[in-house]
Formats: structure tokens, sequence, C-alpha cells
């Protein structure tokens, strides 16, 4: 967007906060219709729904004054990242201000020697990684897309490195909030521990921005690994890789990724990133540590895959030979909608203790079958948390209303297992519907909390907590 377009805005009768907003970021504030279009979702099947205007700020002292600004005028305040959620969390269903972070993307400081870094949150997780390179660290969570740091930590965001190095909940050390009413916190300080008081740290990844909004991020980084090597395995059926997965969980390797694609995925994945890997149940793998530790949890992995019927264990030990085998990974996305041209993609989560994946995988497939849907299935099987990406005819209405309801099925299966209706994509609006279900009467507790710090509820209203009445 040029300078030109913003600063040639004309007023807006009924928004007397624009003037404000104005005086205050010149030409970062955009009521241009297809700036406020692009900020209306995130990258999912919902419609969402678009701001009154755009901002743009570029540090923690502008966020407070928009915000105060929005407090006085009673205005939504919404977050905005870089839009790769997938619950329709960044739609203004009220109207408001979107507030897009992206701008605020320096990396302050890099504490080698206390393994932790501080950001802003409009940082992307591949613009620090590229900033560490030459640090000998790195940050481990890998959601697929590029997101922003931002996003990441208010989605509590997980991935394919979850398994052995945690989400968002475990790698977030301290927070710069903005709070509802302008004021800014630190919930925080960089030590490793503290009995010092409530974890607002926790409190506020994971809340979407309904509680205020992140303006910096101390994260917690890794050692790049000594050794590094991946592997691919295909199974005769879903339950034997799921085994294979407990077992080799059980058995206490500690493996850095162990992704699942179904026969589906896969067949996708074949055309899409031209793997020549059999359309059928795979796991792939990936191992760190020093080069003999390598070798040995490869050599238990591959055992226990072999004790379940997997296949032959097929290596890729150079960064290209890796990247190539993770980018297909990570293109899963984009090869299931090649699957179905013309179609729409609709993805969804659930999680479920390990010991049930396996039988609520096996029940949404034959849900699938049954429904005559087609949907890919990809999990990150570790942590017991698997995808969806339902290909759909958004203009055919019975098509929608079978989605909807197979989304339905599959979140009361993972109920009835002790699962969550989300393992990573976050609540937003999409599964809004399923919190009462999940949490009972720690929804209402929820509810207080966001009563008690955003009583104006200007804050991404309509997400995440639902209205008690």
């Amino acid at each position: 967007m040029s300078a030109e377009s913003h600063s040639q805005l004309p007023a807006v009768g009924g928004m007397p906060w624009l003037e404000e907003l104005r005086t205050l970021l010149g030409n970062r504030v955009s009521v241009a219709a297809a700036v406020r279009d692009h900020h209306r979702t995130g990258v999912s099947h919902h419609a969402g729904a678009p701001p009154d205007a755009v901002v743009f700020p570029e540090s923690t002292e502008e966020v407070s004054a928009v915000v105060r600004i929005c407090a006085r005028h009673r205005v939504p305040a919404i977050p905005f990242g870089t839009g790769t959620s997938a619950e329709d969390h960044v739609a203004a269903v009220r109207g408001g201000i979107c507030i897009d972070l992206s701008g605020m993307n320096c990396i302050l400081a890099v504490n080698t020697e206390d393994f932790d870094v501080v950001i802003q949150p409009g940082v992307t997780r591949k613009q620090l990684n590229e900033h560490l390179r030459d640090t000998g660290l790195f940050f481990p969570i890998d959601p697929g897309a590029d997101a922003s740091l931002g996003g990441m930590t208010a989605t509590r965001a997980s991935g394919t490195n979850a398994v052995r190095y945690g989400t968002m909940r475990d790698n977030v050390v301290s927070l710069q909030v903005v709070l509802p009413d302008g004021r800014i916190i630190r919930t925080a300080r960089r030590a490793r521990k503290s009995s010092a008081g409530y974890d607002l740290t926790r409190l506020y990844v994971g809340s979407e921005g309904t509680l205020g909004v992140v303006t910096e991020i101390t994260l917690r980084v890794h050692p790049i690994p000594e050794a590094i090597s991946a592997a691919v395995c295909s199974f005769t059926t879903v339950a034997d890789a799921i085994d294979a997965v407990i077992q080799t969980i059980q058995a206490g390797i500690p493996v850095a990724r162990i992704e699942f694609m179904d026969a589906v995925q896969m067949q996708a994945c074949r055309a899409y990133s031209k793997l020549d890997h059999p359309a059928a149940p795979t796991l792939f793998y990936e191992f760190h540590g020093t080069p003999a530790g390598v070798e040995e949890q490869a050599v238990l992995a591959s055992s226990i895959a072999a004790e379940n019927g997997g296949g032959i264990f097929r290596w890729a030990s150079s960064s290209e030979d890796r990247s190539r085998l993770w980018k297909a990974r990570h293109d899963s996305y984009f090869a299931a909608l090649a699957l179905r041209p013309g179609a729409s993609g609709w993805p969804t989560d659930v999680c479920v203790p390990l010991s049930r994946l396996a039988e609520c995988v096996a029940l949404t497939v034959a849900d699938l079958k049954e429904s005559g849907l087609v949907a890919p299935i990809c999990a990150h099987a570790g942590d017991g948390n698997f995808h969806l990406i339902l290909l759909i005819r958004m203009d055919d209405p019975d098509e929608r209303a079978a989605a909807e309801a197979l989304c339905d099925r599959l979140v009361r299966r993972a109920h009835a297992m002790d699962g969550t209706c989300t393992g990573e994509h976050g609540i937003g609006l999409g599964k809004l519907k399923h919190m009462i279900e999940e949490h009972g009467d720690a929804v209402s507790v929820m509810a207080a909390i966001k009563h008690a710090l955003d009583p104006l509820e200007i804050m991404n209203p309509g997400k995440l907590v639902p209205d008690l009445g």
C-alpha cells in the first residue's frame, strides 16, 4: 500500500475516532475497501467480516494510543498478524479497528548465553530462524505457515516439532501486552522460572487477542542439533502406523518429529510434490542429537516400525533431502486442494489422548466414506493431534451442510475420548459453539476473566468465550 493511497482517504461519517487515528498515525490508517477486505479473515472457509478501518502501528506506544482511542469511543480492536489463522480469529464481527502488527517486526535482542530472544510480534518464524542461523540457535515451533510469532502466541500454536520441543505455551518466557484500557504491562521477567504471583504469561498465550494486544515477546530458543536425520516409512493400516508411534513414545525415543499422513493425503503429495513414496498410511520421522544418538534413535524406531508391519525406512540425511521431505509435508494443504480442482479447503483439527488416536482416525475415515466427502488426513501423531482438509464446493449448500455436520461429529467423537475440539487451530469464531460442551462451568470463569480485564468488550469481541447472556 502506497502512502498516497492512505493519505487521500476521505473522512467517514459516523466514525468520530477516525480523525484521531489519522492525527496519531497519518497515512498509516486506511479505510480503503481492498485493505479492509484483506483483513476480514484468515486462510479458512469462513466468510469473515471486514473492519471499519485498518491501522499500522510501529511501536508499543502507538498501539497503546490506538487502544485508548478505541476504549474512549467503545470501538472494537482486532489484532492482526499475517492472516494465517484457520478459525476466523480476525473477523470484525462488530466492526471496529484492525490493528495490523506486521510492521512491528524487529528482533530486539538475542541472548545467546540465556537461550532466549526478545522480538516484536510481527516477526515471522522464518525471519527469526534466518536471523539466528549464525548463532547456533533456532526456534523450533513450526506450524507450517510462515506465521507471525505474535499470532502464534495469540493462538498457542504448535506444529511438527511439538513432540520434542513443546508448543508456544512451553516456549514463551514473557510478554509485553497493551491492556484494553491502553495500559502497558510485562507479564514476567527473563528468569527461567518464577513463583511470583499469577502466571499472566500463560493467560495471554492462547487468548486470541481477547484480553489485550501482545507487542513484545521473549521466546526460548534451542541449540541447533549436531546431527539431524529424517526418514519415511509406509504401513499397511492406520492402526499399524499409530501403534508404531505409541510404542516409539513409550520407549522413550526422543523423536523431534513424528508425522502421519493417510493414504489419501499421500496420494495427493505424490502428485503435487512429486514424491515416489507409496500411497499408503505413512509416518515421517526426524531425529535430533549427536551423530551416535541420532543413529541409536533411528535404529530403535525402525525396529519398532518393522514390528508393526512397517516397510523399509527411507532416509533423508542431507539438508537438501530433508528440506524437500518436509516441504512436501508443509505443502500438504495445497496438495490436497489439487485432488479436487475448483474445490475450497475446509481445514479442521482435534486432539485426543495418544492411546485413542488410531481409533479416532479410523472412525473418522469411516465417517468420511459414509458421508461421501473427500478429506485427506494428516497428524502430529506424537501428541494425538490430527487435521482434516475437507474439499468442498462452497457454492453447494448441501456440501457445506454435510461438512458442517461431519465437523460437529468429529468434535463430539474427540470429546467422547476425553480430547479437545482443537489441538492448535484455536477457537476464534469457528469452534466457539463447542466451548461449553468441552469446558462446562469453566467457561463462566473465562467469561469473568474477560469481563474483568475488558469490561467494555472491545478486544476482538465475539471470539473464544461464548456469550453466556
